[in-house]
């Protein structure tokens, strides 16, 4: 059973192992974000029903980008369901593929991403069944039918990762720009830290209070600015 935790009216968050999928409720049906690893379709329809809602209600499916613990079970849930899907047009070659090969990446400094990624990610390889893109988005669209949600482009982990923005609720579903697990740092892995650096003082100069992200604890208050302080800090690295 997976665990579902109620971020705010029309927000949930549903715990898929070490990854968090998130569902939107919208005048135009529900809302997904993000699709976990290969093979967790049940699981995340489980997670949907558990919230409350029907899964054939899922209208549309958002992914902050096109690796595969976030796109791995794209294909299944856009079967399943007939969700649309959307993605920024630098991920189509990984979507498309089915491969979110890691090349080029660094892991970030320190104990605790080093294992992570030694012993979580590699492991889980890259591979997974492509999909179609039903429409591409980009920095600054607006999406009407999920209450105008804001794209916001934030390379650096990868080249088409975005995050969203719900202004109505102030609250910002970052991906993975950053992460949340044992403290708030950088992603494990990225293709250009730095990048990805600019990517999160460029969101956090957004209005927003609370941060939800793939891996980890959500931000609960003053989340811009406790992104500003924490990345802003030169000492990071």
């Amino acid at each position: 059973m997976s665990k579902i935790i109620q971020v705010s009216t029309r927000l949930w968050r549903i715990e898929i192992g070490i990854v968090n999928v998130y569902l939107i409720k919208t005048n135009d049906g529900l809302v997904l974000v993000d699709a976990a690893w290969p093979n967790k379709a049940d699981a995340i329809l489980e997670g949907v029903k558990q919230t409350g809602h029907d899964p054939a209600d899922i209208k549309h499916l958002l992914l902050t980008h096109g690796h595969v613990d976030h796109a791995g079970s794209a294909a299944e849930i856009s079967k399943r369901t007939g969700a649309k899907v959307y993605v920024h047009a630098a991920d189509i070659e990984l979507t498309s593929k089915g491969e979110a090969g890691y090349d080029g990446i660094t892991v970030t400094p320190g104990i605790i991403p080093s294992l992570v990624y030694r012993y979580v990610i590699k492991p889980g390889g890259t591979k997974y069944d492509s999909f179609h893109i039903d429409k591409t988005i980009a920095d600054g669209d607006i999406l009407p039918f999920a209450n105008d949600i804001k794209v916001i482009h934030t390379p650096g982990h990868c080249a088409g990762h975005v995050s969203f923005l719900m202004p109505q609720d102030g609250i910002l579903i970052g991906g993975d720009i950053c992460a949340n697990v044992m403290g708030l740092s950088y992603s494990t892995i990225n293709e250009d830290r730095a990048i990805a650096r600019e990517s999160i003082l460029k969101v956090a100069d957004f209005t927003f209070d609370q941060a939800v992200f793939g891996h980890g604890n959500p931000l609960k208050k003053r989340a811009n600015q406790v992104l500003k302080e924490r990345f802003t800090d030169t000492k990071l690295k």
